[in-house]
């Protein structure tokens, strides 16, 4: 499915070792916010906020409220000007709901990854491919479940998804992990899974948006990229507008990134919640 597929003014792409990319994953909670207020122009009105290149979405919906219905993956796209790639979890009478990747390039290919364990809310992931002025990025965006084994579960098959990540036809393809993986225990769990390959994550609060007390959300990278300026985007809307606050990154190209490694998070052990 395409949607917001129009043809955009593309964004300047960093030198290496340059300004980079900036990303962001973020929890829009369905355009609900704390409030309890439905308004999905308040979740937009964050996103020109952050003004990321690549966002992560979780909990996207477009199903029936009473008697109104809004494609909130639509909405966004034409909000924000980008892109926007469904990757819904749920289909039922009411419409659909999920996650979605929102960007400034149009993907060359598309993949959705059914992470759904019997017993429990279905869940999946989108995993695409961007081509960003000759460099090659693969992004995969998810919302992983409320409990541990579950998590784990979907970590590994996350994982075997991903699979040739770091195989010699990828070597030139970084690739970009973003996601609520509302792991609240620390480095366990589905995180510890992926982090044996990804490699350590900053971990700085943003559940519940408030008072962020929870490490639920992550983003990773892999060679040729790495990972910089981690930062949980508080402002007063962000606090209101939904109950998780967004993570932002900026992804880098460096020239002398070893292929195949995890990438580097600089200053992960720095990025304790400064509150």
């Amino acid at each position: 499915m395409k949607l917001g597929l129009k043809r955009r003014r593309r964004p300047a792409v960093p030198a290496a070792e340059g300004p980079g990319l900036r990303v962001a994953t973020y929890n829009i909670h369905t355009c609900v916010g704390v409030d309890r207020r439905y308004d999905p122009a308040r979740i937009a009105a964050v996103l020109a906020e952050i003004d990321a290149d690549i966002i992560s979405l979780q909990e996207v919906d477009a199903r029936r409220r009473g008697e109104g219905h809004l494609d909130q993956w639509l909405y966004l796209a034409e909000a924000t000007g980008m892109f926007a790639i469904p990757g819904p979890s749920v289909l039922d009478h009411r419409g659909r709901f999920g996650n979605a990747i929102l960007t400034r390039w149009q993907p060359s290919d598309i993949r959705l990854v059914d992470l759904a364990v019997p017993g429990h809310e279905p869940r999946s992931a989108i995993d695409l491919d961007l081509a960003i002025e000759g460099r090659r990025l693969r992004v995969v965006a998810t919302h992983l479940g409320l409990r541990g084994g579950e998590r784990v579960m979907q970590a590994r098959r996350l994982m075997a998804a991903i699979g040739g990540a770091a195989a010699e036809s990828d070597l030139e393809r970084a690739l970009l992990v973003m996601g609520d993986l509302n792991e609240w225990r620390g480095r366990r769990g589905g995180v510890a899974a992926l982090e044996r390959t990804f490699g350590r994550a900053p971990a700085p609060r943003t559940f519940p948006s408030w008072c962020p007390m929870l490490p639920l959300d992550r983003i990773f990278a892999t060679a040729p990229a790495t990972l910089r300026d981690f930062r949980v985007h508080r402002t007063p809307l962000a606090r209101v507008a939904s109950d998780h606050l967004p993570l932002t990154a900026t992804l880098c190209w460096h020239r002398a990134s070893h292929a195949g490694e995890p990438a580097r998070h600089e200053a992960a052990e720095a990025m304790a919640d400064p509150r």
